[in-house]
């Protein structure tokens, strides 16, 4: 027959494993957590990286198409004076320089339809990884419910 004592240290030890092993779980379930949180927190970073290359290779998109326009305005500009320069009457001045002024604006709106498609596209380009991580984010706390 078991004494109190020997009741006692059973139910002690008894007590003390299922603790410990409680705690164990706890300890594990913790670190777990902190894995899932870390490895989203590095694809958030991975994100983030892209999401700024896009807007980087977007912004030197529209800086090369801005000089290149530029540059060819510039161009134009010259030749349009050195052909008004050349007019023989003020009709034939009026002439060159409407024709001029309209071909400049058709440039000018071919270039500016151009930047909006590339801003457009740098856009998406953009938002694509953010998207990403933010739809990760909905299927896991709809995954946990």
């Amino acid at each position: 027959m078991a004494t109190a004592a020997e009741t006692f240290k059973t139910t002690t030890d008894q007590f003390t494993t299922a603790g410990a092993q409680a705690f164990r779980d706890s300890v594990e379930k913790t670190l777990a957590g902190i894995n899932d949180v870390n490895a989203y927190s590095k694809a958030n970073l991975e994100a983030v990286v892209a999401s700024v290359t896009a807007a980087t290779k977007g912004a030197e998109s529209l800086g090369s198409q801005a000089i290149a326009f530029s540059k060819k305005s510039v161009e134009d500009q010259a030749a349009a004076a050195k052909t008004l320069a050349g007019a023989k009457s003020v009709q034939e001045a009026v002439e060159l320089q409407t024709t001029f002024a309209k071909s400049a604006l058709e440039a000018y709106l071919a270039n500016l339809n151009a930047m909006s498609e590339t801003v457009t596209a740098s856009v998406k380009d953009v938002f694509k990884p953010i998207n990403a991580r933010a739809a990760a984010v909905v299927e896991k706390v709809q995954a946990a419910r």
